[in-house]
Order: C-alpha cells, then structure tokens, then sequence
C-alpha cells in the first residue's frame, strides 16, 4: 500500500498546506479513511500530511484536491506551487549535521513570524548575540563537541540574524531577567561587547528590549525560556514553543498559547520600559 514519504522538521508552509488540506477535506464531508482509501494510502497517513508530519507529494495532493472538488485550474496550480515550495528544504538544512531537528521547526517559524516574544532568563537570545558571546553560549552547552561544529553552529546564529534587517523585518519584542545580564559569559571583553550589541539594537526600529530587574521579585514565568510566534498567514495560529535540556514542546492550542501570552504580559508589566533600556544597560555596561 502506498504511502507518504516521511520529512524532516516542517516548514511553515507545509503545515500552512496541511491545514488547508484539513479544510477542504472537511468540507468535503470525508472522513480520513474515505480519503486514504481513494488515495490508496492508510487513514493514518492523511491524518499525518494533514498535521505536516510528513512530506507532501504533489502527485497525491493533486488527487487529494480533485476528491475534495477543487475544479479551478488556477487554484490547483496555486496550490500545487505552494506544495512544490513547501519540499524545499529551509536554508537551514544545509546546517543539519548541527542543527537538531527539533529546532529546525523553530528556525522555520522564525523566519516566516511577524511577531516574534520572547522571555529569557539565562541568556540573551540568539537573534541578539554577538559571535563571541554565541560561541561562549554553545561550548558550555557542547562541551566535548570538535572546535568545527561549534564554529558551524555560529554561522548558523549568525544566519538566523538577518532576518531582523531584511525587508518586512518580524518585531521582535524580548523581556529578560537581569540575571541575563549579570551572568559572565566567555569573561569582561565578550559581556561588554554583547552589552554593546543590546544597546544598538534598542535603536532598531523592529526590537523591543525590556529587563526585569531583581528588585521586581518574583514573576510568572521563572520556571524557563519561551517564545511565542505569530504569523501573517491566516491558517497559523500563534505558536508558543519551550525548550529543555535535549528538546522542545511546540503549542499551538488556544488554551495553552493563551497561558504564555498572559504570562508574558504580567512580565512586560513588571519589567523596567522599553525606553529605559538603553539606560539600563549603560548602567550594567559601566560594572564589567
């Protein structure tokens, strides 16, 4: 019996497009078996192009389109195109010997988000750091890993970086704690120049930094890091995603992103102003 070829992490388009396929199965009024049955594959195999768990072939999405009475050539082709450019593979993949799969889903929301928060209470975010401070940040986290992985592992970050001076650029709204600021990171030189970094990028239009300083006392969201992602696509809800010590959650239902947003706002209340940053960390800068 046939089947779908299984994928690597999910780009955005893709689960764009299994949404969609959702739909219009949906309003078809099939169910999965109905559907796997006419495309000769298992009603789990539906279920899984539908929840972009695996690839989409465009041989059987266009059949899968002519089930569900999608007639109009123009909007087969559209959709067939979509699919074609949901198979390539993100610029990212090129760096697959470092990236872990897990985080490959996470460069891919990053990319397409036009809203991208954050709370950070270790480190600062990869998008805002410098290369000494990245590479400072990826040895203790790899320890026994070779000198070359690491560097690759930078280059990385540093290609994920450009996405805040592209056109149509994401905002990109961070709250940290103070103790991001206080940890000493690869020594003085490397924590004075990713200081410096924060204090450009609060003059970046497109970025948001605030810091919650231990004076604040205790907030929401002390148990970890999150982001939280929105999108300009209609079919993507927002997205929250934590990580832990050897992977990620990735949370897309109403009830649970709801808990990150509140959370996240409660912070951004206790937090110092956004235009106080600048302020802030001139003040930290002249302590290292």
């Amino acid at each position: 019996m046939g089947d779908a070829r299984p994928a690597g992490a999910p780009t955005v388009l893709r689960v764009v497009l299994g949404k969609r396929l959702h739909d219009l199965r949906e309003q078809a009024g099939l169910s999965f078996q109905e559907a796997g049955r006419a495309l000769d594959v298992t009603h789990a195999t539906i279920r899984r192009m539908e929840k972009a768990e695996v690839g989409l072939k465009v041989p059987y999405v266009e059949k899968l389109l002519r089930i569900y009475g999608v007639e109009d050539p123009a909007e087969v082709e559209g959709f067939l195109a979509l699919t074609r450019e949901a198979n390539r593979p993100g610029w990212w993949h090129r760096f697959r010997d470092v990236l872990p799969e897990w985080f490959s889903a996470f460069v891919s929301l990053e990319g397409e988000a036009n809203l991208i928060r954050a709370y950070e209470p270790h480190y600062v975010p990869g998008l805002l750091q410098t290369e000494a401070y990245a590479r400072a940040v990826l040895r203790a986290g790899q320890p026994h890993a070779p000198d070359a992985e690491i560097e690759r592992a930078v280059t990385v970050r540093r290609e994920r970086q450009n996405l805040l001076v592209r056109e149509k650029a994401p905002l990109l709204w961070v709250v940290m704690d103070e103790t991001v600021l206080r940890r000493p990171i690869g020594g003085p030189e490397v924590m004075r120049a990713q200081v410096d970094r924060l204090i450009e990028a609060t003059a970046l239009p497109n970025v948001r930094l605030q810091v919650i300083p231990y004076a604040a006392g205790p907030h929401p969201a002390m148990y970890g890091p999150f982001h939280i992602f929105r999108f300009p696509i209609e079919e993507l809800p927002d997205i929250a995603y934590a990580e832990n010590l050897i992977g990620a959650s990735y949370f897309d239902q109403r009830e649970d992103v709801s808990a990150f947003l509140e959370a996240l706002d409660r912070m951004c209340a206790q937090a110092a102003p956004a235009h106080t940053t600048k302020a802030f960390l001139g003040g930290i800068r002249k302590e290292i």
